[in-house]
């Protein structure tokens, strides 16, 4: 039996978010809380699988729970919010950058036509989650500007970032967790390295613009949405809208594809990584970090295929060991490194690929 510690601050939609999750045979509601402070002290009383949690309470929100538990009593926990609005989606982003491994939607009313697959993607997402093994995040206080912690973050001109650097390029895929994942791998990017960056992060719609806006907050890159047929920039990232397989076209430009799901994904990371390789050959840089399941491996074959390298982010700092578990398990990683020493090997790898240019 799954153990969950339901928080929401309303009785009305606790109870209901409760009667779902208990639909479910192999979930049991050990707890309920109805704001931040009460999470984090049944959290340590009662040691739930997984908490699911509001984002918006009373006395202590979402984030700061979240916060205090993965300090005090590390916990997979899920954020299951109604909003979809601009800051609210950034808010949950800070979530999953605190801890958090996933964000969700409230399933709408029972009487809605999308209620019975809400509900059970809900369902499927508490119990894949309360599986994976968290570890504690100690408390820190964030600079007052992000971006001053990071070298020379000044951004080229706007005019200047129509000027496509033609001669590499890196993809990168992620799932679970890879929201902070990217945090990292973006805050710790050298000041000089300049190729462009494609990125599929498996994320519920809704959410994908949010997310682009916490990472362009967060680190010395532009990060947008990829917009259909641009060129990719120096120092820009570019992540792949809802609902939209993210790829590049034979002269390098980005495309957007509504191709059917492959796997189950739409953007999909095999989609990426096939087409990345086959535009750019030996150029092509692939990093596959922490996520679910095996999405991408087929797609980092015609990296190897084509020359590209890989780089397979390692078990011990990944969240969930499957997308590059799976990598490395049918032998497509030339590397497999912890995180925090992927940027430096980017670095690396562009001058080696500047150089050979």
């Amino acid at each position: 039996m799954i153990r969950v510690l339901v928080v929401e601050d309303s009785p009305t939609a606790r109870e209901y978010l409760i009667r779902i999750l208990e639909s479910d045979p192999g979930i049991v509601i050990v707890g309920e809380a109805r704001d931040g402070f009460e999470a984090a002290a049944r959290a340590a009383e009662l040691r739930p699988d997984l908490i699911a949690m509001d984002l918006h309470m009373p006395n202590m929100d979402g984030l700061e729970a979240t916060r205090e538990i993965m300090n005090a009593t590390p916990t997979p926990i899920v954020i299951v919010t109604a909003s979809t609005r601009g800051a609210d989606v950034e808010r949950s982003m800070e979530l999953l950058g605190a801890g958090a491994l996933e964000v969700m939607m409230k399933p709408p009313s029972p009487g809605s036509p999308d209620f019975d697959a809400a509900a059970k993607r809900l369902i499927a997402t508490v119990k894949s989650m309360a599986q994976v093994k968290v570890v504690r995040h100690r408390r820190a206080e964030p600079p007052s500007d992000p971006k001053a912690s990071v070298q020379n973050p000044v951004r080229s001109p706007k005019s200047a970032q129509t000027t496509s650097n033609r001669s590499a390029i890196v993809a990168v895929a992620a799932s679970t967790g890879g929201p902070a994942a990217l945090q990292l791998l973006l805050t710790n990017l050298p000041v000089d390295f300049s190729l462009p960056i494609l990125v599929v992060q498996h994320i519920t719609e809704g959410f994908s613009a949010g997310l682009a806006s916490w990472l362009d907050s967060t680190s010395a890159f532009r990060v947008k949405l990829a917009a259909h047929d641009e060129m990719p920039a120096p120092r820009s990232v570019y992540l792949a809208p809802d609902a939209r397989h993210l790829g590049v076209s034979s002269r390098g430009s980005i495309v957007l594809a509504d191709d059917p799901a492959i796997d189950g994904f739409k953007p999909s990371a095999t989609f990426l990584f096939d087409s990345v390789g086959r535009s750019f050959g030996a150029s092509a840089i692939a990093v596959i970090l922490t996520g679910m399941g095996e999405d991408g491996v087929q797609g980092l074959r015609t990296i190897r295929r084509t020359g590209g390298r890989v780089i397979a982010q390692d078990e011990k700092t990944s969240i969930v060991f499957g997308m590059p578990g799976a990598a490395i398990a049918a032998g497509l990683a030339d590397l497999v490194l912890p995180l925090d020493s992927i940027p430096s090997r980017l670095a690396e790898l562009q001058s080696s690929i500047t150089k050979s240019s």
